[in-house]
């Protein structure tokens, strides 16, 4: 029997947490990890208690914004952040953690990784914004691209 790298198991774990997000454009999950145990998830929606994009329509795709600009008129919240704010709602540390996510974060996602004390980040798709990548690598946190 060939068990998977920690790595893959919690890749494979953020893909499942995707499949909740209710985007038009984009499923996304992402993991907070310490010690090979799941602190936090997180997936792509708007806040709690508050109609999907599934249901309202996407306002970026109505006004042709590209991914990966103008985020402010998105009605959703990113995984990254989901799973940091569900990890502040429920009193749990995660500083040192590592983020697993299923795309690389966004520029408002790395300020708030920087922040959140988050040591390393594991992504596996792209995102185009490379000023997050550099921002950070600034903050010496470690961001590597998912191979298995």
């Amino acid at each position: 029997m060939t068990r998977p790298s920690w790595d893959s198991y919690f890749m494979e774990i953020t893909g499942v947490v995707a499949t909740r997000s209710t985007c038009l454009r984009r499923q996304v999950g992402a993991l907070l990890v310490r010690d090979k145990r799941i602190l936090s998830s997180g997936y792509n929606g708007p806040p709690r208690g508050l109609k999907h994009c599934d249901e309202t329509g996407c306002l970026r795709t109505a006004m042709e914004i590209p991914s990966g600009q103008r985020q402010e008129l998105c009605r959703g919240l990113h995984a990254e952040q989901n799973a940091i704010v569900h990890a502040a709602y429920h009193g749990i540390a995660i500083g040192g953690a590592t983020l697993y996510v299923t795309h690389q974060p966004c520029i408002t996602c790395a300020k708030m990784i920087i922040n959140a004390g988050i040591v390393k980040v594991i992504f596996a798709g792209d995102y185009p914004d490379s000023f997050s990548l550099d921002l950070l690598n600034q903050a010496g946190i470690v961001s590597e691209l998912f191979s298995e």
